[in-house]
């Protein structure tokens, strides 16, 4: 693949470098000028190459979702399937940004339907953070601290359970995707990974 045109293929259909263009001239306009790197620079390049990134990613899912027979109808929501930041940097910038679409979230109820976590997973889990889910409780001067009483694992054995298959359907479908890139997707020159050591632009400074 190399046509000037175009900046990756998804299973032989290709990605314009149009869209690229497209995709970032829509955050550009929705994003202040200041949060973002400047076009043309090499913090600019590493923007499009990451917007490559998430274009070839949504249309994995898309042709995915479609071969499953999956539609966006009764998906869980995006707080349900990244409820806070740690759940976002745990699963990728990519996957979380194409979590924002709802086929996305179908495809991830799909391949993490099967995922749980066994009982000796969630026991374990306890002994190693005994104090993770304490109910918190106010001590003088309006500090607050977790209380000095480990709760029992039967008092919080829900909690961790959602904790651990929240992060074990993450994880799984974190997998599943990289696993179907890596077989669909081809990049082109310049639009390469980020991380990518290869590339130019991808350089570690001090």
């Amino acid at each position: 693949m190399s046509h000037p045109h175009v900046a990756a293929t998804v299973a032989g259909a290709e990605v314009a470098v149009a869209d690229v263009d497209a995709r970032e001239a829509e955050l550009r306009d929705a994003v202040p000028a200041a949060s973002l790197p400047r076009a043309g620079t090499s913090e600019g390049r590493q923007l499009r190459r990451w917007l490559t990134q998430l274009l070839v990613t949504e249309r994995v899912i898309a042709a995915e979702a479609a071969a499953a027979g999956l539609t966006a109808e009764g998906v869980p929501t995006e707080e349900q399937v990244l409820p806070d930041n740690s759940a976002r940097l745990e699963i990728g910038s990519v996957a979380a940004a194409a979590l924002a679409k709802p086929l996305a979230r179908a495809m991830f109820a799909h391949i993490a339907a099967a995922v749980d976590v066994t009982d000796v997973e969630v026991a374990d889990y306890h002994a190693r953070n005994p104090s993770r889910f304490a109910t918190p409780s106010e001590v003088g001067n309006g500090w607050c601290t977790a209380r000095l009483t480990t709760p029992p694992l039967d008092a919080v054995r829900p909690l961790i359970v959602e904790h651990l298959r929240g992060a074990a359907r993450r994880r799984a479908f974190r997998l599943w995707l990289d696993a179907r890139c890596a077989e669909l997707v081809r990049l082109a020159p310049g639009y390469e990974h980020p991380g990518d050591p290869r590339q130019p632009d991808n350089t570690h400074r001090h």
